[in-house]
């Protein structure tokens, strides 16, 4: 029993370095995608402002010597492609995380503590991390869907009190002392709320607490929250304001969705 005990304390152990170490990896991973589409970004740039001198770079004593040196050749390609087999990877290094850390850790509470944790098998978690994803992607996408159904009839309804030139009264949908908004036949208010404002502002915003520009894309948002959210988190800072920044936190991560990026941009232009 004692042996037991002393093997469980053991694989716990080991379950949190692997956790720790597979966290790194992903890490690590983000970091190399976000360096790799930067550098991809700078070579579209170089190109659009270079033209047809460019071209005739590549195919003069440059693209020459790139050729003859097929290790920089080799390693331009796998930069090329590192944004694809880098979040490939990091779906493969979640998954791994997860059903090997569930089971180590299982194992060794089953051995600590045999009375009130029950062995599962391998196969369980595996089986259990597909019915998790799974649950989550669907989750994701009804609460991205709801929301961009939101911000497009809040838009629809805008526009088309901008070319019937009536806000407020019958048919009202923006408005009330407290900025309020809601759906309705009667008016709330005499004010207005433009939607299109509102969506900038509240972009900006969540971009200032994420800390990165209004040119961001996915990877670097999160990144940036993963960096926040581990100083914030309320397990780890004991801060009393500390939960409602984590809030604020993630509040900002999921407005900053690859919809809501782009619609910012197309609103720019």
């Amino acid at each position: 029993m004692f042996i037991k005990k002393m093997m469980g304390r053991l694989v716990y152990g080991l379950a949190t370095v692997v956790a720790a170490v597979l966290d790194w990896l992903v890490y690590a991973t983000e970091t190399l995608i976000l360096m790799a589409k930067s550098f991809i970004k700078g070579c579209a740039l170089l190109i659009s402002m270079g033209g047809c001198f460019f071209f005739l770079l590549i195919i003069g004593p440059f693209g020459a010597w790139l050729l003859s040196n097929p290790g920089i050749f080799l390693l331009f390609l796998v930069i090329l492609f590192i944004p694809i087999t880098g979040a490939l990877f990091i779906t493969y290094l979640k998954y791994v995380k997860f059903i090997t850390t569930a089971y180590l850790f299982n194992l060794a509470n089953h051995w600590m503590d045999e009375e009130h944790h029950s062995y599962r098998t391998f196969s369980y978690f595996n089986e259990a991390y597909r019915k998790a994803e799974e649950e989550r992607i669907n989750r994701e996408r009804r609460r991205r869907y709801e929301e961009q159904r939101a911000w497009e009839e809040r838009f629809r309804q805008w526009n088309q009190w901008q070319q019937q030139g009536t806000f407020g009264g019958q048919g009202g949908f923006y408005g009330g002392t407290g900025g309020q908004t809601g759906y309705g036949q009667r008016g709330y208010g005499q004010s207005t709320v433009n939607p299109y404002e509102e969506f900038k502002s509240k972009y900006r915003k969540s971009c200032q607490m994420l800390g990165v520009s209004e040119d961001t894309d996915q990877y670097k948002v999160k990144l940036a929250y993963r960096k926040m959210a581990k100083a914030y988190h309320p397990d780890v800072n004991e801060d009393p304001g500390a939960t409602k920044k984590f809030q604020e936190i993630n509040d900002a991560y999921e407005f900053l969705n690859e919809d809501n990026i782009r619609r910012y941009q197309q609103m720019k232009h």
